[in-house]
């Protein structure tokens, strides 16, 4: 008798085993909002094979204000309760800068929170390309830090504009795409946009960017499909989450 379900594919693993980009620390974004649910979202990312969590609490200016002391507060308190819970995942943390008038003071104070390497993660606004982006990623690398733009295909200013891609990544700014771009979970174009950069060579890390348990159950529908396997294929090899440290 024939079949006419067809079977659901098996969840594959992640090719990279080092997250840069999550919001898994509790209580000081808009990602994890406590530790109960912090710890859940680690047990989803190591069921993908991920063992290092590097994660990036956003640094905005007027919604969440963190230094280092929030951080490294919050990073305590997950890894107590992970250690409680017999979890012996490797856990640290960045922040993910938002180009605002707090980032350029936590610059000029010489106060970044960064990855191994002195790599920063900076975001943009998705409204618009701050006026001195060139500029200050110049002054980062003049001054011993290498930036990183996270998901720069989620800027859909730079959709009628496919040079600045170029023009950034060859100035000496490496670019993070998100695995929830690659999923769709944001819409078709910012899916599109991250396989155009896949496509010209202009991907150098990759990041969950998990907020909630939505976005897990996202990329674990991903896991599942074709173009999981198509993107790895893509991408494996290529990218250096764990290169970093």
């Amino acid at each position: 008798m024939f079949n006419f379900f067809s079977k659901k594919r098996a969840a594959e693993p992640l090719w990279f085993h080092t997250d840069i980009h999550c919001h898994v620390l509790p209580g000081i974004d808009d990602g994890s909002p406590d530790v109960e649910t912090s710890v859940a979202l680690v047990e989803r990312m190591q069921r993908w094979g991920i063992d290092r969590i590097i994660a990036s609490p956003h640094v905005t200016f007027g919604t969440f204000p963190n230094t280092r002391a929030t951080t490294d507060a919050a990073q305590a308190d997950l890894q107590a309760a992970l250690t409680a819970a017999g979890n012996d995942i490797k856990l640290s943390h960045s922040a993910e800068y938002r180009i605002d008038d707090l980032f350029l003071e936590q610059f000029a104070a010489g106060d970044l929170m960064t990855l191994p390497g002195n790599i920063v993660l900076v975001e943009n606004s998705f409204l618009q390309e701050p006026w001195n982006l060139d500029q200050l990623l110049f002054e980062l690398q003049v001054k011993g830090f290498s930036p990183v733009l996270v998901h720069p295909e989620r800027y859909s200013y730079y959709y009628s504009k496919k040079s600045r891609y170029e023009e950034i990544h060859g100035a000496g700014t490496k670019f993070q795409i998100n695995l929830l771009s690659l999923a769709g979970y944001y819409g078709g174009a910012e899916k599109r946009f991250a396989e155009y950069l896949i496509s010209k060579g202009l991907v150098d890390y990759v990041g969950s960017d998990l907020h909630r348990t939505t976005h897990a159950d996202a990329i674990d529908k991903y896991l599942c499909s074709k173009d999981y396997l198509r993107h790895r294929a893509a991408l494996e090899g290529r990218v250096g989450n764990d290169l970093i440290g």
